[in-house]
């Protein structure tokens, strides 16, 4: 008789982002013919690239061509992309990497998960709250999350993320065996020091943790003093695993590509205290559940780090940036308390109201006409919050917080 995986049935019955979509629409049932303007968009608008267009059909040309043809590549990913990664991402910044350190995945999403295949299910895991809910739900299915009740799961540490900390916890007095940090920050913007950064790694050596860190927006990082990979923390790479992505600055959201990095240096223990390299672990694990990226994909990835690939990017990238400074400057007079928008293109804003998220994303849905995401999404730290998207169109963030100041004022 087959069995199910029970903790399947401990996720809520409910997905937080589903609602939202229902709501929105429920509003166009209601009012079809009014005009909405989405600033809850967890998507990019911009288009790909030219460089990139151009790197997918020749690559597509190849794939005509019997001796271009490219059938089942490496599972962990071709080396003229691993090797552009290394050289444009890493060694910039005097990190220096081996191509078979780096792993090509169809994103950060999928792979947050599979690394659980590697991972007992009674480790203690830690993350900072607010945080995009893919990082428990996928402990929950292998069940490390416990039990869900009141908005919380029992195994898991809150590392409470809120304006005393400027959003940016640091680490507890008590060991936790994967803490999983973002930076910048999704939902909130905040991103770390490299102090702060090296007290996260000095807490990870001293208990034996596993930190694994989300990179995915560090293109938009607009300070030289914020890091944009936890290597450049010394020791970083005896306990962290890298994770980034091509979506949020190529626009790869439908095309599907980012990479992980897993140090030769890191190791994970056996129960009975062998230190095996996870490196090796992963490869196999890669080797055995997962074909890898297309090869045209990964062309076009591997176009983004051409001169005229890196050129257009920081436009992208700039154009996102300028919408949420916008946004700030427009929405400033209004004395609401609003965080983010430095170094990621979201505003992470506080309700000024008694309001609970969710009555006043419906108030906002219904009286502004403007969509946001309200922070309980994010975990039970989101409850006070909205997050406002800038990767709309300008036009649409232009005249969304035109509305939403006429409709605070």
């Amino acid at each position: 008789m087959a069995l199910l995986n029970e903790y399947f049935l401990e996720l809520p019955s409910d997905d937080l982002f589903s609602d939202v979509a229902k709501k929105i629409n429920t509003f166009k049932v209601l009012r079809p013919h009014t005009e909405l303007i989405d600033l809850g968009i967890n998507d990019v608008t911009s288009p790909l690239p030219s460089s990139v267009i151009e790197a997918m059909h020749k690559a597509v040309d190849d794939m005509a061509d019997s001796t271009r043809f490219h059938g089942y590549g490496p599972e962990q990913g071709y080396e003229f992309l691993r090797d552009a990664i290394i050289k444009n991402d890493f060694n910039t910044r005097g990190i220096h990497l081996m191509p078979n350190e780096v792993f090509i995945n169809d994103g950060v999403k999928s792979e947050i998960g599979n690394i659980g295949d590697l991972l007992r299910s009674d480790n203690t895991i830690g993350v900072i709250d607010p945080i995009y809910p893919v990082y428990i739900e996928s402990n929950a299915i292998s069940g490390r999350a416990g039990i869900f009740n009141k908005g919380r799961w029992s195994n898991v540490c809150y590392l409470n993320c809120n304006e005393s900390n400027a959003f940016t916890p640091m680490p507890p007095e008590f060991p936790i065996d994967i803490v999983y940090l973002c930076s910048p920050d999704n939902p909130t913007g905040a991103a770390y020091s490299k102090g702060q950064l090296k007290k996260w790694v000095d807490y990870a050596i001293k208990n034996k943790a596993l930190i694994l860190f989300d990179a995915s927006y560090e293109a938009y990082i607009q300070s030289p003093d914020i890091p944009h990979s936890i290597y450049e923390i010394r020791g970083a790479k005896k306990v962290a695993i890298e994770l980034r992505s091509f979506s949020r600055t190529a626009g790869f959201t439908g095309l599907r590509c980012g990479y992980t990095i897993i140090p030769k240096e890191l190791t994970i223990q056996t129960l009975d205290g062998r230190k095996i390299q996870m490196n090796t672990l992963w490869s196999r694990r890669q080797s055995i559940r997962f074909n890898g990226v297309s090869y045209v994909t990964q062309c076009a990835a591997a176009a983004t780090y051409s001169e005229l690939g890196k050129n257009q990017l920081r436009q992208t990238i700039e154009f996102y940036m300028e919408n949420v400074r916008m946004m700030r400057r427009i929405l400033s007079p209004l004395n609401l308390k609003i965080y983010g928008g430095e170094h990621i293109p979201y505003l992470w804003i506080k309700i000024p109201t008694k309001s609970s998220s969710w009555e006043f994303f419906e108030s906002m849905l219904y009286s502004a006409k403007v969509v946001c995401t309200p922070g309980i999404v994010f975990g039970p730290g989101g409850e006070g919050y909205v997050r406002l998207s800038a990767f709309a169109k300008r036009e649409d963030c232009k005249n969304a917080v035109k509305r939403l100041k006429d409709w605070l004022e």
